[in-house]
């Protein structure tokens, strides 16, 4: 089994490869203005759990997610190229609510501002 040191790196490494496929290789309309927040990989490398967002919010979610599920297939043999892994984890595409609810609590924070100013 890996270190966590070692899967924290294969992690990274799996983000920033798939964040220079998505703006460079794949030419699916689905899948454009949309970003990797996360990838945790297994201890087991069984399974990659890749995170992803959208600039324009959940509207998109459905879509991403579909396009993602279309394209992992090529998506998993260019990344496995690219690696030195024996066994390539499969992967699993997920959304990631974390930067809507930051916008969320950015716009609550600068109305309370606007109003303490008041």
């Amino acid at each position: 089994m890996p270190s966590a040191i070692r899967l924290q790196r294969i992690a990274d490494r799996l983000r920033e490869d798939l964040s220079e496929m998505l703006i460079r290789e794949i030419s699916d309309p689905r899948l454009h203005q949309i970003f990797v927040t996360d990838v945790k990989v297994d201890r087991e490398l069984a399974y990659a759990d890749i995170y992803v967002s959208a600039v324009e919010g959940a509207a998109r979610s459905a879509e991403v997610l579909a396009g993602l599920e279309s394209a992992s297939g090529f998506i998993r043999r260019t990344l496995a190229s690219r690696s030195d892994l024996r066994v390539f984890p499969r992967l699993r595409f997920h959304w990631d609510p974390t930067p809507e609810h930051a916008d969320h609590i950015e716009k609550l924070l600068a109305d309370l501002r606007k109003k303490q100013d008041q």
